[in-house]
């Protein structure tokens, strides 16, 4: 270890690994080389090591970054447009005529850059979204440097991107066919939901998906009219239907599944799929409550996300795995419910391995990619700190998030933003505001 030179040596009062619930090393280092961790060793011992940058961090927490598992990133645009009302009056009266207005390339560009900043600044490291325009998405996260996973939305109906089912699905892949190669940018199939979506169509996903080996990202089971739709169009639940179709496999990022039976729960276990938990979201729109504890209880594989800014309306993942863990202690009346480290478990090594990269990132581990973020806890508001995953989940806000680094490279170094323009960025969302105002 002494004849290596490091790229990146960062020292911390405490690290939570993520590897063991509950693991919490105080004064240890990373040592960072390629963007890999290399070493993890007390911070004595880390002191004498030769590296280009060292790092100390006196009161901070260092963790795995946030996974972001289920996001409408370039939403961000479309942020407080209409609050306060029920999920298909909000989609049909409001967002989907904005977006037939507005949602094109630069749309979307601008949007998701937006969305990264907010991001990093709440120590989001990754993000599985699911919009149009996939280039543009694409192009965002590589500006950002965040890990991105650029899910294909394909509907039976046209918007400004397609017209058919066939046309989304074809551009989806022609458009992931030029960012083949780009390791922090993955191509996602991302039909919308069983109400949008066909039979015929998920069919050809679910061939599309074993041929291109790529995930599948749908919202399922989010409503209850959802479900009762689904019986009287097709005599079955929504997730019944999916799994004739052949859509319920480990390829499989369910986002929302609030309305489901024990028997669901034991479907989604016994085929392997992930759940994309998305707490502030389902309480705005009233979706209600998912069965998180039964699931994981059930050994449901369970991430975190914030849905999109025009749902939620911010993209803060320390908020939304706080939510996780007082959801399911109130909905099930029980306090132990999800304790903070499974909490901060879902938000990190989870999302990894719904998104197949848990042998990259999600943990710190020698051997992972460094994808790490610090939590300052010298504020007042996190003073005294007794456990330092308790005070992360329910008593540190995004504004204590110092650092962020993914595979190594920093995003932002003391708040401060280093792939980004922020001053750039308000001023596009500013221009987007007049734009969209002017042609409500």
């Amino acid at each position: 270890m002494a004849d290596k030179t490091y790229d990146l040596v960062v020292t911390a009062r405490w690290m939570i690994t993520v590897e063991k619930d509950g693991e919490v090393l105080e004064n240890h280092a990373l040592a960072i080389r390629d963007g890999v961790i290399e070493a993890i060793l007390p911070a004595a011992q880390a002191a004498s090591l030769p590296a280009t940058r060292h790092v100390k961090l006196d009161s901070h927490v260092l963790m795995p970054g946030l996974i972001n598992l289920h996001g409408h990133s370039a939403m961000t645009l479309l942020r407080g447009l209409a609050d306060d009302m029920a999920l298909m009056d909000w989609l049909t009266g409001y967002i989907w005529p904005a977006e037939g207005k507005h949602v094109r390339d630069d749309f979307v560009f601008d949007g998701a850059r937006l969305a990264m900043a907010e991001m990093i600044r709440c120590g989001t490291t990754t993000i599985n979204d699911m919009y149009f325009f996939h280039g543009a998405m694409a192009r965002a996260g590589l500006a950002a440097g965040v890990r991105t996973f650029v899910g294909c939305s394909i509907l039976e109906f046209p918007t400004n991107y397609a017209v058919t089912a066939d046309d989304y699905l074809s551009k989806a892949l022609a458009e992931r066919r030029e960012f083949l190669g780009e390791e922090l940018v993955t191509f996602t199939l991302a039909p919308h939901a069983p109400y949008t979506v066909s039979d015929e169509t998920f069919q050809k996903v679910v061939t599309l998906a074993e041929q291109e080996d790529m995930l599948i990202h749908c919202h399922i089971h989010e409503t209850g009219g959802e479900v009762d739709t689904s019986l009287k169009e097709y005599h079955q639940r929504p997730l019944s239907r999916l799994k004739a179709l052949g859509l319920l496999s480990p390829r499989l990022i369910a986002a929302h599944m609030v309305h489901l039976s024990p028997e669901e729960i034991e479907l989604a276990a016994s085929h392997g799929i992930s759940v994309a938990h998305n707490p502030s979201s389902n309480m705005k729109l009233a979706s209600g409550i998912a069965p998180i504890p039964q699931m994981l209880a059930a050994g449901v594989n369970v991430g975190i996300g914030t849905d999109g800014a025009a749902s939620n309306n911010k993209l803060d993942m320390l908020a939304e795995t706080r939510l996780a863990a007082l959801l399911a202690k109130v909905g099930t009346l029980d306090p132990t419910a999800v304790p903070a480290a499974v909490a901060l478990r879902m938000a990190t090594l989870n999302g990894a391995k719904a998104l197949g990269i848990d042998d990259r990132t999600g943990s710190l581990k020698a051997g992972k990619q460094a994808d790490v973020i610090a939590i300052d806890l010298s504020a007042l508001e996190t003073a005294p700190a007794f456990d330092p995953i308790s005070h992360v989940v329910y008593a540190a806000g995004r504004e204590q998030v110092s650092h962020v680094w993914v595979k190594g490279q920093s995003l932002m170094s003391e708040r401060k933003l280093l792939t980004l323009d922020e001053s750039a960025l308000k001023a596009k969302a500013e221009d987007w505001r007049h734009r969209i105002v002017s042609t409500k």
